[in-house]
């Protein structure tokens, strides 16, 4: 969902940071961000979301990410260099261990910093195949990882360049998805108990 910015006439224009800011302040739990000079707002995430999240992590965790040169972080800010105030927050981000370092403007960070960026899909699904794809290749993201939690599938995005990834991989269910050991360690993610952890449990 876009946000269109209004204000009163006869007073300055809010700026796209500051209207964004405001809209978290009004809509506590919703992710706003900023993609190529457009207010977007993401839903609150369902408990589905939560625990394909928490299951994508366990990997991560067990290769020893998050054990010095490298820190396995959820929501946190990255700048983009599309816009003066794009930024976004990834659901996961695999980040070098000297992140405070980089700390940019509104809590968010240099992609410099970033080797991974991962998004699990809910109702706004299109934007993190789309939108976000040309975002994290601008951004220079070596890693973009989707959860798609509507098709059922994991996607692994390598090799940016300035309109997209040059390797964009899919992977089903009984299939594992190998990541670039630039992320810091070698390791693969279990397609199938991810999908299944972010599938309703009826």
């Amino acid at each position: 969902m876009s946000a269109a910015v209004e204000h009163p006439r006869g007073t300055e224009p809010e700026s796209l940071l500051d209207a964004a800011n405001r809209l978290m302040d009004l809509l506590p739990g919703y992710r706003v961000e900023i993609i190529g000079g457009t207010v977007t707002v993401a839903p609150v995430r369902d408990g589905h979301h939560a625990d394909a999240l928490t299951t994508v992590m366990v990997p991560f965790l067990s290769a020893g990410l998050g054990d010095g040169e490298t820190e396995v972080l959820q929501g946190i800010g990255l700048w983009l260099p599309s816009g003066p105030e794009d930024y976004v927050i990834p659901d996961l981000a695999i980040v070098d261990a000297d992140l405070d370092e980089h700390l940019i403007e509104n809590n968010c960070y240099d992609p410099a910093c970033f080797r991974l960026v991962l998004e699990v899909t809910s109702g706004n699904y299109q934007n993190d195949l789309r939108n976000k794809v040309t975002a994290y290749a601008q951004a220079k993201i070596p890693v973009y990882v989707i959860v798609d939690r509507k098709h059922g599938r994991v996607h692994v995005l390598t090799e940016p360049l300035p309109g997209g990834y040059d390797r964009h991989e899919v992977y089903a269910p009984g299939q594992e998805a190998p990541l670039p050991a630039s992320i810091g360690a070698e390791l693969s993610l279990d397609v199938d108990e991810i999908v299944r952890a972010g599938r309703p449990k009826r």
